[in-house]
C-alpha cells in the first residue's frame, strides 16, 4: 500500500512537472515567486514592460507584477508598503521618497522626452517650435482646447511645471479651454483627439498609441522636455514584508549591461523609445 502511494505520488509530481514545462514556466514561477512593482503608466502603455519583463523572468525565475499608476499614485502605493520596487519618472519626488526613508537609494535607469501633440490644423500656430513655454502661451492666447491628465503623474507634474515657466496658471483661465480630466495618458490622448485639442505626452506612450485621430507631434526638442526615469527598492527596514532579495535582483538587472541593452533594444517601427543611462552621473 505504501509502495503504491509512493508510485502514485511520483506520477503526480511528474505530471505536474510536465505541465510546468508545457506551459513554458520555470519551476520558480510555477511556485508563484513574484515581486510587485509600482510604476508609471508610461512604462506599461509604451509596451516597454511587455518587452523586457519576460527577459528578466526567464533569467531569474521571478515574475514581475506591475501596478501601473501615475507617478504620484505609484509613490503613495509604495509609501504604504504595497510594492517591493518603485519605478517612476519624477526625480524631485523620487529624491524625496529616499530622503523620507522609504528607500535607501535611487538609481537612474533611462530617459526619453515629452512632446506636445495637437491637431494637424494647429489653431494655436505652435508647429515646429522648440520653445515649449512659448508654445503653451500661444495655446492659452488662442484658447485652444488643452487636455491635462490632472492625475499627479510624472507627466502631469512636468506639464504643470512648464505652465509655471510660461508664467501661466491655466486652472484659473476662463473660457473652459483647459480640461483637467484626472485620467491616465491613454484616455487623455483619446480626449484630446475627440476635442481637436493639445496635450503633453511622453514620447514612448505616443509611439505606441494607436487611436491618434487628428493628433500629431507639434512641439519637441526643448531640453525642458527631458524625461528621466529612476528605480528604487522599497526599504525593507520600514516594511519587513518587502521581498528585498528578489526586488533588488530586479533593480540590479535594470541597471546592468543586460537590462540596459533590453531597454535600448525595444523599438516601434525602428524607432527607439527609451535610452538607457544608468551609468550617467547625476541622472
Amino acid at each position: 500500500m505504501l509502495r503504491r502511494s509512493f508510485v502514485l505520488g511520483c506520477a503526480a509530481a511528474a505530471a505536474l512537472a510536465g505541465l510546468v514545462q508545457t506551459a513554458g514556466l520555470s519551476p520558480a514561477l510555477a511556485a508563484d515567486r513574484f515581486i510587485t512593482v509600482a510604476s508609471t503608466t508610461s512604462t506599461e502603455d509604451s509596451g516597454l514592460f511587455g518587452s523586457i519583463l519576460p527577459k528578466f523572468s526567464a533569467k531569474t525565475g521571478i515574475e514581475v507584477r506591475v501596478v501601473a499608476k501615475g507617478t504620484g499614485q505609484a509613490i503613495d502605493l509604495a509609501k504604504r508598503g504595497d510594492a517591493d520596487v518603485l519605478f517612476v519618472h519624477h526625480k524631485p519626488s523620487e529624491d524625496k521618497f529616499v530622503a523620507e526613508g522609504f528607500a535607501t537609494m535611487r538609481k537612474p535607469v533611462m530617459y526619453n522626452d515629452f512632446v506636445v501633440v495637437g491637431p494637424a490644423s494647429d489653431p494655436a500656430g505652435v508647429k515646429g517650435s522648440k520653445d515649449v513655454a512659448a508654445s503653451l502661451s500661444k495655446i492659452a492666447e488662442a484658447k485652444a482646447p488643452f487636455v491635462s491628465r490632472g492625475d499627479d503623474s510624472g507627466t502631469n507634474k512636468a506639464e504643470l511645471a512648464l505652465w509655471k515657466i510660461a508664467k501661466l496658471d491655466p486652472a484659473k483661465a476662463d473660457g473652459g479651454w483647459y480640461r483637467s480630466i484626472g485620467q491616465g495618458m491613454g484616455p487623455t490622448l483619446n480626449t484630446a483627439a475627440a476635442m481637436n485639442g493639445y496635450t503633453l505626452t511622453d514620447r514612448g506612450t505616443w509611439l505606441n498609441f494607436k487611436n491618434r485621430g487628428p493628433l500629431t507631434v507639434l512641439v519637441e526638442g526643448d531640453k525642458r522636455l527631458f524625461n528621466q526615469y529612476g528605480v528604487m527598492l522599497v526599504n525593507p527596514a520600514k516594511f519587513p514584508h518587502v521581498k528585498a532579495a528578489d526586488g533588488q535582483a530586479f533593480v540590479d538587472w535594470l541597471v546592468s549591461a543586460e537590462g540596459q541593452k533590453a531597454i535600448a533594444d525595444y523599438k516601434i517601427n525602428g524607432e527607439q523609445l527609451f535610452f538607457p543611462n544608468a551609468n550617467e552621473p547625476g541622472a
